[in-house]
């Protein structure tokens, strides 16, 4: 690192639980983000601004007005462009030095396999399970920390599923893919602005904890926040032994 890097990283170089080793991994790392919405834009912000070396930030959707009441990465100037390039713009102000690669396109695939491949760590910023539940195979079969979080209404919810420990669930552990469960989205049954914020925040922590190697992760444990009292539950979430997506590893 430069001075510049020095002084611009100073307050986490101060933490003895990072220090400038830490610091280091995080300049030399690749997070990727699936989705610049509600948790994607704050889980971006402090990415890019904590140090994060590569940002690889993925979504096809384009700015609306009704995103700005809590995606906090675009501004009003940007509806109508593509999410990630309004996220570049946004990211690129905060901290030149953090490489941002925007994907103008819901990765599915042998593109996200690629992209799962090539990061440190994943976090999963989606607002449906089935992206949800391809971006955890994914994640499974090249061994890659995965960071979920959702929002709605009031409230949230965040986990790690942490395939690189034997003893760590996956997404398909806590919510089994043949079960029926119900999609809501925001555009239909609204959320509290704030709590995108707080959820995409706690990810983006749980993100630079991984990727340090500082501290507890979420793994083993769904963390829910109710919004409205303002409580947080954390409930353990054993591995299934019988999964049909992580027994195999």
């Amino acid at each position: 690192m430069n001075d510049a890097a020095l002084l611009r990283y100073s307050r986490h170089i101060l933490l003895p639980q990072i220090g400038i080793e830490g610091q280091e991994k995080l300049l030399g790392a690749r997070a990727l983000i699936l989705g610049a919405g509600g948790l994607g834009s704050p889980a971006a912000l402090y990415l890019a601004s904590a140090g994060i070396g590569t940002l690889v930030l993925a979504d096809g959707d384009t700015v609306d007005l009704t995103n700005l009441q809590r995606q906090i990465l675009h501004r009003t100037a940007a509806i109508g462009q593509p999410k990630v390039v309004s996220g570049l713009a946004t990211l690129g102000a905060i901290n030149p030095e953090c490489r941002v690669m925007p994907l103008q396109e819901r990765l599915a695939g042998e593109r996200l396999l690629a992209e799962v491949a090539a990061a440190d760590v994943v976090l999963d910023c989606s607002d449906n399970f089935a992206t949800r539940h391809e971006v955890n195979r994914a994640c499974v079969q090249h061994g890659k920390p995965l960071v979920s979080g959702a929002a709605i209404r009031f409230d949230g919810q965040v986990a790690v599923f942490d395939a690189r420990r034997a003893d760590a669930p996956c997404y398909h552990c806590l919510f089994p893919e043949a079960e029926e469960v119900e999609e809501v989205r925001c555009a239909v049954m609204g959320v509290f602005a704030p709590l995108t914020g707080i959820i995409g925040a706690v990810q983006a922590a749980e993100a630079l904890k991984l990727v340090i190697g500082c501290g507890e992760s979420l793994a083993g444990r769904l963390l829910l926040l109710d919004g409205l009292a303002m409580e947080w539950r954390s409930i353990a979430v054993p591995r299934d032994p019988e999964c049909a997506v992580c027994s195999i590893r």
